[in-house]
């Protein structure tokens, strides 16, 4: 109870009126879309999502980056693009979540980046697979004001922990922890709020017991528990869990296996938020792990020409009307629960 107050504390700390009256804007007009089936929009997103980049140091079995598998470019967030977009942004913009693929760290500006928007004062919020936290690089995470950091540790044990974070060491990631939860210490710094996620799969589930411990031991302040995105579930597959409740499908009266979740004709996300990629396109949401939805190219438009433009309007229309057949929309988890 006590870290979701200090959490909650850390992301009300960025509100001002303007994000406010922002904020409510998009509310009211996502709600108005959701009655007529028009896509109205008014206002700026006030979260977003950029990219640093999109290379990883490890091989996940169900991540493009792990996989390698992408069809677009690979490559890292350039500086001047970043500030160009927070400039854009920042009076209306509440949040930023600076991942999507790849892992973070291996953009070598990245903090820079992060410290550039927390001095516009908005909350940012980042997630590492955490082989990167060395002694300097966890000071500099805590001099940055990043506002929470998210570090996957989805096993106890080596054996377990590399089942799904292939090429990974655990002893690195809980080393690197142990690091930030110092510095912050030393610092006297509320910030980063840090949580172990944990990704709920067949070979781990048995541990989020120890995996509990293990938080409270090293002293990050939240553990998370994740379900996760399988593209192509079917009987016997290997990270699918036992208890049901950590995940995503189930098989239906035909036998199918299907997502769990209840898709309607309606995405809060297509009105609030987006995705920047690292080579400035933006697309509407984390699902789009290819880029195959780009809305427009912000090294040739503004950020509110994307935004508010037609081919933006053209796809919430589609999202109203017939989010089924759009491939991503069908696999998403919104509304699917985080334990913790």
């Amino acid at each position: 109870m006590l870290a979701a107050l200090r959490d909650a504390r850390i992301w009300a700390g960025p509100l001002t009126a303007r994000r406010a009256r922002n904020a409510y804007r998009i509310w009211r007009s996502f709600r108005q879309a959701k009655h007529t089936r028009k896509p109205v929009i008014e206002g700026m997103p006030f979260s977003i999502s950029m990219e640093p980049t999109t290379a990883c140091n490890l091989r996940c079995p169900e991540c493009p980056s792990g996989l390698r598998a992408f069809t677009r470019p690979t490559g890292n967030l350039k500086q001047d693009l970043f500030r160009q977009v927070i400039d854009e942004l920042a009076d209306d913009l509440w949040a930023l979540t600076f991942y999507f693929q790849g892992e973070p760290f291996i953009n070598p500006k990245f903090l820079e980046m992060v410290n550039y928007a927390h001095e516009k004062g908005i909350y940012t919020n980042t997630s590492t697979n955490g082989h990167f936290l060395t002694e300097a690089k966890a000071e500099e995470t805590v001099r940055s004001g990043l506002s929470r950091l998210i570090i996957s540790i989805d096993g106890t044990d080596q054996e377990t922990y590399s089942a799904y974070r292939r090429e990974g060491t655990l002893s690195t990631v809980i080393e690197g922890a142990e690091r930030v939860v110092a510095w912050k210490k030393k610092l006297k710094s509320l910030t980063p709020h840090i949580v172990f996620q944990f990704l709920v799969v067949k070979p781990n589930e048995h541990q989020i017991p120890e995996a509990r411990k293990l938080a409270k031991k090293i002293g990050v302040d939240d553990l998370w528990l994740k379900t996760a995105q399988i593209y192509d579930p079917h009987d016997d597959h290997p990270l699918i869990p036992t208890q049901d409740k950590y995940a995503r499908y189930r098989r239906n009266k035909d036998g199918v296996w299907e997502f769990k979740g209840k898709m309607g004709n309606h995405c809060w996300k297509m009105w609030h938020s987006c995705v920047v990629t690292w080579d400035g396109k933006v697309v509407p949401c984390c699902f789009d792990k290819d880029a195959k939805w780009v809305m427009g190219d912000l090294t040739r438009q503004s950020f509110r020409e994307i935004w508010h433009g037609p081919r933006y309007n053209a796809f919430r229309s589609r999202v109203l009307h017939d989010r089924g057949s759009i491939d991503m929309c069908r696999n998403c988890s919104e509304g699917c629960p985080v334990w913790a």
